[in-house]
């Protein structure tokens, strides 16, 4: 990848993006529940997990399917009812699982990132 291409570095963003934004959200309901335009915002605060509504409530759904989060309607002060969304035990125990591979899985990638590598058939 050419450095400062901007085309590329969106696709590889956008390929980190897929691998951990399911549990970005999850981690964004690990303390109170939260309905979706409210989860959209704050994965756009953050830059690099900003993404749509086309990609969040469909991923919303299938964690719903998957009961790793329940959802209930609430009345909202300033509009429609908001359907907010809330982790599950299963959902917690998903989050808990991916927080405990994480730091390691970062740390290899750092490191091949960081570090020159040579294998044993590299000439030296």
């Amino acid at each position: 990848m050419e450095q400062g291409d901007p085309t590329k570095q969106a696709r590889a963003a956008a390929q980190l993006r897929k691998g951990v934004l399911e549990y970005c959200v999850l981690a964004l309901m690990r303390d109170r529940p939260r309905y979706g335009v409210e989860l959209l915002h704050a994965l756009e605060e953050s830059g690099a997990l900003a993404t749509s509504q086309g990609t969040v409530y469909p991923l919303l759904s299938r964690l719903r399917r998957e009961d790793l989060v329940t959802t209930t309607w609430q009345e909202s002060a300033s509009g429609p009812p908001r359907r907010y969304y809330a982790l599950t035990a299963t959902g917690r125990a998903a989050l808990d699982e991916f927080s405990h591979v994480w730091p390691g899985f970062r740390d290899a990638v750092d490191e091949f990132l960081t570090t020159p590598h040579t294998s044993a058939g590299d000439l030296v």
